[in-house]
C-alpha cells in the first residue's frame, strides 16, 4: 500500500494540518495515562498505542460527561484488547460515566476469568456480557456516594482477539467498522443500533412495564422515556446504566451483544458518543480515520472535524461533548491513494453536508438526534419524586437478591 504524504484537510474553506493540530496547546492537554487492571491488563483512559488511538473534548454545555478506556491484554491474555466509550447524562452523568468505566472491564474480566470463557465462543461471551453489565448496574445503585437515581450513562464496547470480535451496546453511543469492498473501497459497516425508544420494540417493553414515550413539543421526532405519573426524566434512550427511576419501568441495563469475525479486508473500528453521530456519517467518519498520517491521531481529528460540524450545522446549538477510541487492526498504512486525494474526497463530503442543514425537527440521514433541548420538570414533581426516591431504592434492594440468583442469561431482550 501507498505511503500517506500529506494530511491537510479542508473543511468550509479551512485547512489545518496534521503536525499543527498535534503540536497545539489546548486546555485539557491529555497525556499518556495508564494503570495496571485485573490480571495485568494495560488500562488507557487517555493517549495512545501501536493499535488504538483515543480523544475526549468538553463540549459546551458544562463538564465534559463522555469517558474512554482501552483495556491490552484483557483478561491478562496477550493481544485481547478491551475498548469503551461511556455518554453520561443527568446531573451526576459525569460521575455515573467515570464509575462505569472503571468498574465494567474490572467486572467483564473477572467474571470471563471466573467461567473460564474462551475467546470466540460468542454464546459464552453474551451470557458473560450480559451478567457483567448487570452486576455492573447493580453495584453503581448500591454506591452510596453516587446519585444515579435520575442520571445514567450509555455504553459501547468491543473485545478484539486475533479474528474474533465481539460486540456490546447499551443506549446510544455508536460502534462502526470500516472495512473494504469487492473494488477495494473503504466501506463502513454499522456494528451496533441506536437504541432509543423510537424503536417499536423498545417502546413495547417500556410501555408495558409502566413507562410512558413521548416526544416534547419542541423536538417532535425524538420520543423520550417518562415515568408513569411524573413529566421526568424525559430520557432519550431505552437502555442505560443507572436512571434508577425508569428500572422498574422497561429502561434496562442489558446489553445488545453481537459477534462478528474479521477478514483481512477489515481495516478499523471507531467507538463513539453521540456527540460525533449526530453531526457525521458513519461514511464521512472512516474517511476522516483513514485520512489520518498518523494513527495516535485519528481520534483527535475526527473530533475536531465534529466539533466543526458543530458550528456549521447547529450554529445555535451548544457542541455536544465527544469521546472517540479508534482500535486498528492493521499497523500498516490504509490507503492506497494519495492522502491528498483523500483529504479532497473528504473535504468535499463535508462542505456537502454543510449545504444540508438539519432542523430540530427533521431526522439526521441516520435516525433522530437529540439537540440541547433543556427539559423544564415542574418543581413539586420533584418534590414528589425525592418523596418516593427513597422507598423505591429500599424497594429494589429487597428484589437484589432475588436478581442475582437468576441464571438467565441467555437473550439480550428482557422479557
Amino acid at each position: 500500500m501507498g505511503a500517506c504524504c500529506s494530511t491537510e484537510v479542508k473543511y468550509k474553506g479551512r485547512r489545518h494540518e496534521e503536525d499543527d493540530l498535534e503540536g497545539k496547546e489546548e486546555e485539557s492537554q491529555q497525556e499518556e495515562v495508564t494503570t495496571t487492571g485485573h490480571a495485568g491488563a494495560i488500562v488507557r483512559f487517555q493517549g495512545s498505542s501501536s493499535y488504538t488511538s483515543m480523544y475526549t473534548r468538553k463540549g459546551k454545555k458544562g463538564i465534559n460527561q463522555d469517558a474512554m478506556t482501552v483495556w491490552e491484554n484483557f483478561m491478562g491474555e496477550k493481544n485481547v484488547f478491551f475498548c469503551a466509550v461511556f455518554d453520561g447524562h443527568g446531573p451526576s452523568g459525569h460521575q455515573v460515566a467515570r464509575h462505569v468505566c472503571h468498574t465494567l472491564p474490572y467486572q467483564l474480566s473477572t467474571v470471563c476469568k471466573e467461567n473460564d470463557v474462551a475467546v470466540g465462543a460468542d454464546k459464552d461471551w453474551e451470557a458473560s456480557i450480559i451478567r457483567a453489565f448487570e452486576e455492573s448496574d447493580e453495584d453503581l445503585m448500591l454506591e452510596e456516594s453516587l446519585d444515579s437515581y435520575c442520571s445514567g450513562t450509555t455504553a459501547v464496547t468491543v473485545i478484539k482477539q486475533d479474528e474474533h470480535l465481539i460486540i456490546s451496546n447499551l443506549g446510544d453511543s455508536r460502534a462502526i467498522l470500516c472495512t473494504r469492498d469487492n473494488e477495494n473501497q473503504l466501506i463502513p459497516i454499522q456494528l451496533t443500533v441506536d437504541l432509543k425508544p423510537s424503536i417499536p420494540s423498545e417502546a413495547e417493553r417500556i410501555l408495558k412495564c409502566g413507562g410512558r414515550v413521548f416526544a416534547m413539543d419542541e423536538e417532535s421526532n425524538v420520543p423520550r422515556v417518562w415515568m408513569p405519573d411524573h413529566d421526568c426524566p424525559g430520557l432519550a434512550m431505552a437502555r442505560a446504566f443507572g436512571d434508577f427511576c425508569l428500572k422498574d419501568h422497561g429502561v434496562i441495563a442489558i446489553p445488545q451483544v453481537s459477534y462478528r469475525k474479521l477478514t483481512s479486508k477489515d481495516e478499523f473500528v471507531v467507538l463513539a458518543t453521540d456527540g460525533v453521530w449526530d453531526v457525521l456519517t458513519n461514511n464521512e467518519v472512516i474517511r476522516i480515520v483513514a485520512s489520518a498520517k498518523k494513527q495516535s491521531m485519528a481520534a483527535k481529528i475526527l473530533v475536531y472535524y465534529a466539533v466543526q460540524a458543530w458550528r456549521t450545522k447547529y450554529p445555535g446549538s451548544k457542541v455536544d461533548d465527544c469521546a472517540v477510541v479508534c482500535l486498528f487492526l492493521k499497523k500498516r498504512p490504509l490507503l492506497t491513494r494519495s492522502l491528498s486525494d483523500m483529504s479532497k474526497n473528504v473535504a468535499s463530503q463535508l462542505d456537502g453536508a454543510d449545504s444540508n442543514l438539519i432542523s430540530k425537527d427533521r431526522k439526521t440521514e441516520e435516525g433522530e438526534t437529540v439537540i440541547n433541548c433543556d427539559i423544564t420538570v415542574d418543581p413539586m414533581a420533584l418534590d414528589e419524586l425525592n418523596r418516593v426516591k427513597a422507598f423505591t431504592k429500599s424497594s429494589r434492594l429487597g428484589s437484589l437478591n432475588r436478581r442475582k440468583t437468576s441464571k438467565d442469561f441467555g437473550g439480550t431482550e428482557a422479557n
